[in-house]
């Protein structure tokens, strides 16, 4: 009896078993990747095609997607400075194989300053890359003017300062009608206008005599150096008019103006004149004094204790 009990319930678990679906037909040990139902591509489910071949031809006709800048320099910290630099550099580039002529016989030009290339521009501009900047124009500059093509030359007139430096000339001074030569000098605060005339040495400052004028040995051999050096002591008469700063500087602007003075009479002592120093403007000039000083660099006495 327990035998058919036995073979009754196998025939019943056999049919349950088929019955079951078949991903759970492999029992409770199947994974849950295995368990889950397989799909197959059927007839119904559409064919995979191939993407069509790219058209490069109406990729470069359409617009693109972004917005593409019209300067190559436009990323740059200073996008105007390096569209000039680069023009320049193509000009150069494009005419370097013209004819040039040596920088001493190239067309004098005055370039803006660096100041007023950064308004020109708008950008904070170092120094060293105006210089770069400067070194094209000036080569440039060098082709020979009488075949540099028109568009060199308005590329360089873009760079000069307004009006022309170079166009006055310097006049040149002469002895007048009474025979007499003026010179101009300047040094420190003090500057003075010179008077020479052919005569016999005499040497007169604002009225007075060259030892009233400068007590000192020192200021009266300073103011009268050119005639010193040059051995013309006794061959001209001086009229100074001198003003501003101390002794000191009124006696080497006294110098500086009979130097040019006497070149005025005597061209040909330029050289003696560069040699004794008194044709040279000594640019020098009392450094300021700052702030929590005694003087320019001097400090106040300091006591520990």
């Amino acid at each position: 009896m327990q035998s058919v009990r036995s073979a009754t319930y196998l025939r019943a678990a056999l049919a349950q078993r088929s019955a079951a679906p078949s991903y759970l037909a492999a029992g409770p040990t199947m994974s849950l990747k295995q368990q889950t139902p397989r799909r197959y591509a059927t007839e119904a489910t559409p064919a995979l095609t191939a993407a069509p071949e790219i058209d490069f031809d109406r990729m470069l006709q359409q617009r693109s997607a972004r917005v593409v800048p019209a300067s190559p320099s436009y990323f740059t910290g200073s996008p105007r400075f390096f569209d000039h630099l680069l023009n320049l550099e193509s000009l150069l580039a494009k005419y370097a194989a013209l004819p040039t002529v040596s920088a001493n016989d190239s067309p004098r030009m005055a370039w803006l300053k660096l100041p007023a290339f950064r308004d020109l521009v708008g950008e904070r501009i170092p120094s060293k890359k105006y210089r770069g900047l400067l070194k094209v124009l000036n080569r440039l500059n060098r082709i020979d003017p009488a075949i540099r093509p028109q568009e060199v030359r308005l590329a360089l007139k873009e760079f000069l300062r307004p009006g022309n430096p170079y166009a006055a000339q310097s006049t040149t001074t002469s002895v007048d009608e009474l025979g007499r030569a003026r010179g101009k000098g300047k040094r420190k605060e003090s500057s003075a206008v010179v008077s020479l005339v052919e005569g016999d040495g005499e040497v007169l400052v604002n009225g007075k005599s060259l030892v009233e004028a400068f007590p000192r040995v020192h200021d009266r051999e300073s103011a009268t150096w050119a005639l010193r050096f040059s051995n013309r002591l006794d061959k001209y008469n001086v009229w100074a008019t001198v003003r501003g700063g101390g002794t000191t500087g009124q006696a080497e602007a006294i110098a500086l103006a009979l130097g040019r003075a006497l070149m005025v009479h005597e061209p040909a002592l330029k050289p003696i004149l560069r040699k004794a120093g008194v044709i040279t403007v000594d640019p020098r000039r009392v450094e300021r004094k700052k702030p929590g000083r005694v003087k320019a660099r001097k400090a106040p006495t300091w006591v520990k204790r």
